[in-house]
């Protein structure tokens, strides 16, 4: 879950043949799914002029703030300022939901006090976009990396905000709680809720008309980065092949070097080029590790699968209802066996093409539930949710959340991203034109 994620110190060189070990035998943890966990985050606004962008020392303060807070979630800052909560790993969908809520309670205090509020968006609207963690190795490497896909990059790294919502990887035999057919729902299912909770609308630029142009930047990353392995077959070897085939984002500098020192930014170097020796030195458990998280698929196995393809959603309440949905539709059997029949109905148009560039994730991005197909399949998936839901001892405030949502959106076949949206400044142009 998301916090559940330990890093080795362990720098003795690393062989292929332990890499692949490695990948194999920590990224799909099977056993009874049994725990649920959400990544929430949020752009944060100025009260008065919510249209603009904040100074960074006026940021960086209230982030300061946040940081010195008694939370139990994990409290992170992605590059553009966006606020990150990530949840301890819970053992019922209520003890994640309140153990978030109260972290986002004294997070929305401490910053009302300075004037500034959390939004809920896929995208910020604001322009221009800006890295304000300016002194980080990492994140001025991974700018280099993206970089070379275009302005893409930037725009996820600054100006882009989720709800991701983690569930364990499931049994190893055969059902609808089994870790294969999990694997497989996950992505299936993955297009119907990038339709269902599409949040970040474009009006100009190259995405112009998407409901979900958050989900169109990541598709025009590095292709390898973000695609899918394919699915048929066993969901461990195929993300192993995945992980090491892809190139490596950028080399850390280890002690004799300057361990603050700038990170190298190789070309065409995987990381199975680089533990055959192609690397500036050999590989380690840590180097590998680091890899797997700059590895940015729609579903990410981290142990248990790790739910990517959300947009931030609006409202206090908003990020319950993805939580919720998700929880109900992958660890209540009845409602994972009628997700997954509803789905697999959709499977042809997948294609051969992984997610997120094949056409049924296409349509969700640009269309959201105005593709009938996506809206039939919503209906269906959010009425199997809603059964579950008091089974797995949703509360009333749950409850009433994905009721109105259902009402207000799914069964009417819109998505947030059709509600008014914050002005963008007239200085802001979207850079992907």
């Amino acid at each position: 879950m998301p916090q559940d994620s330990p890093t080795s110190h362990d720098q003795s060189a690393l062989s292929e043949r332990e890499a692949e070990d490695l990948v194999h035998g920590v990224c799909f943890k099977t056993g009874p799914p049994r725990l649920v966990g959400a990544e929430l985050e949020w752009l944060v606004l100025d009260a008065e002029q919510p249209d603009l962008p904040l100074p960074a020392d006026r940021l960086t303060a209230a982030l300061d703030a946040v940081g010195a807070l008694p939370l139990g979630s994990r409290f992170t800052v992605e590059p553009g300022g966006q606020l990150e909560l990530s949840s301890a790993p819970a053992g019922s969908l209520m003890e994640c939901v309140d153990g978030l809520q109260a972290d986002l309670d004294l997070v929305r205090a401490a910053l009302r006090d300075r004037g500034l509020f959390l939004h809920g968006s896929g995208h910020d609207p604001r322009r221009p976009l800006r890295r304000l963690l300016c002194d980080s190795p990492r994140y001025a490497a991974m700018e280099a990396c993206l970089d070379r896909s275009g302005p893409a990059g930037r725009t996820m790294m600054c100006g882009s905000a989720s709800v991701q919502v983690c569930v364990d990887a499931g049994y190893e035999e055969p059902g609808p709680l089994g870790h294969g057919r999990r694997w497989r729902l996950a992505h299936l299912l993955g297009a119907v809720l990038v339709s269902a909770f599409a949040n970040s609308p474009a009006v100009e630029g190259r995405y112009a008309g998407w409901r979900c142009s958050r989900q169109g930047v990541w598709a025009d990353l590095d292709p390898h980065r973000t695609l899918a392995p394919p699915l048929e077959g066993d969901p461990r070897a195929a993300w192993t092949r995945h992980a090491l085939d892809t190139e490596v984002m950028c080399v850390r500098p280890v002690p004799p070097h300057r361990p603050d020192g700038p990170w190298a930014v190789p070309r065409e170097l995987t990381f199975r080029d680089w533990l055959r020796g192609g690397g500036p030195r050999p590989a380690t458990r840590e180097d590998l590790e680091y890899h797997l998280t700059t590895l940015f698929p729609p579903v990410r196995p981290r142990g248990h699968l790790e739910l990517r393809m959300i947009d931030a959603q609006p409202g206090e309440d908003g990020w319950l209802v993805p939580a919720a949905v998700v929880h109900a539709l992958f660890d209540d059997p009845e409602a994972a066996e009628t997700a997954y029949r509803v789905v697999k109905v959709l499977a042809d148009d997948y294609g051969p093409r992984p997610a997120p560039r094949n056409p049924l994730w296409q349509s969700a991005a640009r269309n959201g539930p105005s593709d009938p197909e996506l809206r039939a399949a919503g209906i269906a998936c959010f009425a199997a949710a809603a059964e579950a839901l008091p089974r797995l001892g949703a509360s009333r405030r749950v409850l009433d959340t994905v009721g109105a949502f259902t009402e207000r959106y799914v069964l009417r076949g819109r998505c947030p991203a059709d509600e008014p949206r914050l002005p963008v400044p007239p200085f802001g142009k979207d850079p992907l034109t």
